[in-house]
């Protein structure tokens, strides 16, 4: 047996819109690659695990990270520093 939804749901919950962590982030972080030695301790510290590696260094993928700070926070070589998101 099928049941009809009612029409009178509301719309945020009948049409759902895909949105990423990054997207209410107010603070980023940014990576100094010359800083970066790729300890690794940024990605062992991040709890969303947006950090991502490159040849030589870690970066950040925007698209989920939550700009929590905690990478910069951690990294012993301050490679890291939050700045405030600006819309582009």
């Amino acid at each position: 047996m099928t049941r009809n939804a009612p029409d009178n749901l509301c719309p945020i919950a009948v049409n759902l819109s895909e949105m990423l962590t990054g997207d209410w982030r107010a603070m980023r972080p940014v990576v100094d690659r010359d800083r970066c030695v790729k300890c690794a301790t940024c990605w062992l510290y991040c709890p969303v695990q947006c950090i991502t590696e490159k040849p030589t260094w870690f970066d950040v993928n925007l698209a989920t990270c939550k700009g929590c700070g905690i990478c910069a926070t951690e990294c012993p070589h301050r490679a890291i520093t939050m700045v405030e998101e600006t819309e582009d």
